[in-house]
């Protein structure tokens, strides 16, 4: 049964094989990240555990370790308790662990018990296991086989194999590639084919494998090969190996193409004519014949030989050189020597017919001796070569040329031959003399050499040519020249130091030393450009900064090395081109606007004043609000700011915006400015009355309410600021049966008893009191209806709201309420002569009676007298603080402004 279960886990991926002898064989993939399960010794070794049927309490605990910390121990991590072997974190390369290792074999199974024993290619991992306690003692040998994965690409050794193939070379010929691809993979991961990416059409690949399982690649001849057509195929040769997906591997591979003697030499021509004067001298050069072999080396090697059929007298006439072809005359013509030689001669080459060319060669018999020419040079001549310097003067001697006969039988003439500005003239009054000069100065970047001859004729029209060369010594007579007088040049700002600039370009059409340039600031470049004296090459050593500098003109000057020495001039502008590096900037970082309430929509607040010091786009500057857009809005054009709606300081009184400026570059630069604005107060908010809250309203007034009293209050707000809302009370209109009897504080609003109310007093008073601000150009003021009721009681309420519920006939007094701006600190209050009244009653009712009636009547004047003193008084209006519209107690205000 065991077995039965073995060979159905034996496919697994990771598998163990048991015995009794305490050995453990687990295979897994190389490459493996830490924390995969190798196996677990506890199962595999059948160990009981704490789930097993016993209780774990009985159970002592198990105990794995590692017997020693060799090499495999790194590569896995053994847990103590359990047994569970893992993957580390050093991972496992199957190529560098086993490097010897030919093969590897796959034993499948994940955690399996198998009796079988890994290939011996295998690559193992070797670990011995103590397992504690003593009951359960034992020393398990642990093999773990690592499994080959392709993570390897084939490589070839060299980036480059050349391959020679002989031209010759029949088809399906075979040539092997020494360099064969390596792959540290095994099996079918290792090289499997190999592939060129282009075969043109005559080679092909096959790959043949040995009994050790090396793949070698052969490159196999598939059509003809002929060198002198195309004698070199560069292609690519590439390894792939097997796995999924397959890796690839490449090097540059070379088909040389090597010579064969395919090819026998040619000549041009089939026959050669050759004219020769009878009196030519030893060594004149007849002809020269020239053979091409299309083929290399020796296979092309080509020798000359006259065929059998010449005669041995042309033989020993002329000469035939083996090696160069060339014919010259070896003997002298005499008048036995016959006028026409037909010379056949053979081109060899190795192993083919010869080639054949026939030269014939006519003998012109001379029964007189050619004229002769003798120079006598007046210019510097050596071996043959007359050197003149160039510009010269017109008329410049050269040389002298004695024409004559040597048999002095005929008449001679001569005549210059040849281009060039020569002429040759009879030198008189001598008789064939000639004079050889120049017609116009020589320039030596014109033309530098001259051949010219001065040819000799007879009156039999025998001709003798003297050849004469003339070489033109250079002089510096040139300027070097910029091949550009105006050099333009841009450069973006911010460079690099030492950025290149340009390579200046000057030529000389002098030779030598003399035409050699060098390369020269002008006095007038800034000191951080420089110039390489020798290579022309322009730098700047610094940043440049458009905003500092945009245009840059100077000189530069290019000097030739003649003597004296020649230079020109050229001038160099740079243009500093912008870049993005310059945020907008605003005039201030800071605005304040102070702007009164009520403006209207849309109008101008303020101009945000912002500048770019860059250029063009980059300088481009766009505003906008950040905060408060659903209000404010900006005209980026003219960085006006306007508000959308009109603006109430009673809701808001100030507004802080951020005003932010892009410009126009890429990437944009930006920057923000803090823009407050101060609503000013305008007076368009009337006092409101707080109190009494309803004309309607009324109060009950004793009778016995001593003057001075005070009786009731008109309190009211106002919503400005300021003067704007500095209140001031004041009675226009009164009515009742003595409504002088009361007064009101145009300060605090305090309505006070001003009289003593007497019998006939009794009854309603109407008091129409005007609250009015101090607002400029034009006060606005409220009116409230104080009613005041005399009585001892309020016997019938129905009758008092009658007298209510009709208009009141009150005349409205124009008087307007006085309020002071310096408040005294004397005031007086109302004196009270109660206590004396009372003082007086007690000593005499009857004496005193006479004397109480004038108290009382000093009193009342002398109150009045306060009361007209307290009208006049002025208060301070301080300029710091601030209303409380809240603060409704019943109290003095104080009235502040911002």
């Amino acid at each position: 049964h065991l077995l039965l279960f073995l060979l159905f886990v034996g496919p697994f991926n990771c598998f163990a094989s048991y015995s009794r002898a305490t050995e453990l064989f687990y295979s897994l993939n190389e490459g493996l990240p830490a924390g995969v399960l190798i196996g677990s010794l506890a199962r595999d070794l059948r160990l009981p555990t704490a789930g097993g049927q016993n209780p774990a309490s009985l159970q002592p605990p198990l105990s794995f370790t590692l017997a020693s910390d060799g090499l495999g121990g790194q590569y896995v991590q053994l847990d103590n308790r359990s047994g569970e072997l893992h993957t580390s974190a050093v991972e496992i390369d199957r190529e560098a662990l086993c490097v010897e290792s030919s093969g590897a074999t796959i034993l499948g199974g994940s955690a399996a018990v198998s009796s079988s024993s890994p290939s011996p290619e295998s690559c193992l991992l070797l670990l011995d296991v103590l397992v504690l306690p003593q009951e359960y003692f034992r020393l398990v040998k642990v093999k773990i086989a690592i499994r080959d994965v392709n993570d390897n690409a084939p490589r070839f050794p060299v980036p480059h194999i050349r391959l020679l193939v002989p031209e010759n070379a029949p088809v399906n010929t075979r040539l092997a590639i020494e360099h064969a691809a390596l792959d540290p993979d095994m099996g079918t991961n290792g090289v499997q084919t190999y592939r060129l990416r282009d075969n043109y059409g005559v080679f092909t690949l096959d790959v043949e494998e040995n009994e050790n399982g090396e793949r070698t690649p052969y490159l196999i001849v598939m059509g003809a090969l002929d060198r002198e057509t195309q004698d070199e195929y560069v292609t690519v040769i590439v390894a792939e190996d097997g796995g999924t997906p397959p890796l690839v591997g490449s090097a540059t591979l070379t088909i040389g193409i090597s010579d064969v003697n395919d090819n026998c030499p040619q000549f041009n021509d089939s026959q050669l004519n050759v004219t020769l004067y009878g009196n030519s001298s030893l060594g004149t050069h007849v002809a020269t014949v020239h053979a091409v072999d299309m083929d290399l080396g020796s296979n092309a090697q080509i020798t000359y030989s006259y065929s059998q059929k010449v005669p041995q007298p042309s033989r020993d006439l002329f000469h035939l050189n083996e090696s160069t072809g060339a014919i010259t005359l070896s003997t002298k013509v005499d008048g036995d020597t016959p006028r026409l030689h037909r010379l056949i001669v053979l081109g060899n080459g190795p192993g083919c017919i010869p080639a054949v060319i026939t030269v014939l060669v006519t003998i012109i018999k001379v029964m007189m001796r050619p004229p002769e020419v003798v120079p006598r040079f007046i210019a510097n001549e050596v071996e043959g070569v007359v050197y003149l310097k160039e510009l010269e003067p017109i008329n410049t001697p050269v040389a002298f040329f004695t024409i004559k006969d040597p048999d002095e039988k005929y008449k001679v003439s001569c005549y210059l031959d040849g281009d060039g500005p020569f002429r040759l003239s009879p030198y008189k009054p001598y008789n064939n003399e000639y004079l050889l000069e120049t017609t116009k100065p020589l320039d030596f970047e014109t033309q530098q050499l001259y051949e010219i001859s001065v040819v000799a004729w007879n009156s039999e029209g025998f001709h003798v040519k003297k050849v004469v060369k003339i070489q033109v010594l250079d002089d510096n007579d040139n300027s070097p020249v910029f091949s550009e007088q105006l050099i333009e040049l841009s450069i973006e700002e911010n460079n690099v130091p030492n950025a290149f600039l340009t390579k200046l370009h000057a030529t000389d059409a002098d030779s030598g030393e003399r035409g050699q340039v060098s390369y020269f600031l002008g006095p007038d470049a800034p000191s951080y450009f420089a110039l390489d004296k020798t290579t022309g090459v322009l730098t700047v050593s610094t940043q440049l900064d458009r905003e500092e500098k945009e245009k840059y003109r100077y000189t530069v000057k290019a000097v030739d090395s003649g003597f004296p020495p020649r230079e020109s001039i050229a001038t160099v502008t740079i243009t500093v081109l912008d870049k993005n590096d310059n945020s907008p900037r605003f005039i201030n970082k800071d605005f304040s606007f102070f702007v009164p309430e009520n403006f209207p929509g849309f109008g101008e607040i303020g101009v945000i004043s912002v500048t770019d010091a860059d250029a063009g786009q980059n300088g481009w500057v766009a505003l906008s609000v950040l905060n408060g857009s659903d209000i404010f809005v900006i005209d980026t054009g003219k960085g006006v700011l306007r508000a959308k709606v009109s603006l109430d300081r009673e809701q808001q009184s100030s507004y802080i915006l951020w005003i932010e400026a892009v410009d126009g570059g890429d990437p944009a630069l930006s920057s923000t400015a803090k823009i407050t604005i101060l609503l000013l107060d305008i007076n368009d908010n009337p006092p409101l009355v707080l109190f009494p809250q309803s004309n309607m309203s009324y109060l009950l007034v004793l009778p016995s309410t001593l003057p001075g009293s005070p009786i009731t209050e008109v309190y009211a707000v106002d919503k400005d600021t300021g003067m704007n809302a500095v209140i001031a009370y004041s009675i226009i209109g009164r009515r009742g049966p003595r409504p002088e009897s009361f007064r009101i504080d145009p300060k605090t609003g305090n309505i006070t008893l001003e009289e003593s109310l007497m019998q006939n007093d009794y009854g309603l008073y109407r008091l129409l009191v005007k609250v009015s601000d101090h607002g400029y150009p034009e006060p606005l003021h409220s009116t409230v209806m104080v009613n005041l009721f005399v009585n001892d009681t309020v016997s019938n309420e129905s009758y008092i709201e009658s007298l209510l519920r009709k208009e009141p006939d009150i005349s409205v007094e124009e008087k307007q309420p006085q309020i002071s701006i310096e408040p005294t600190h004397k005031k007086m209050e109302s004196a009270s002569c109660m206590p004396t009244l009372v003082a007086l009653s007690i000593i005499s009712l009857s004496s005193i009676a006479l004397v109480t009636g004038m108290g009382i009547y000093i009193c009342l004047r002398k109150g009045k007298k306060h009361h007209r003193e307290d009208e006049n008084l002025e208060v301070q209006i301080p300029l710091n603080g601030r209303i409380n519209l809240h603060m409704l107690e019943k109290k003095p205000m104080e009235i502040s402004n911002i």
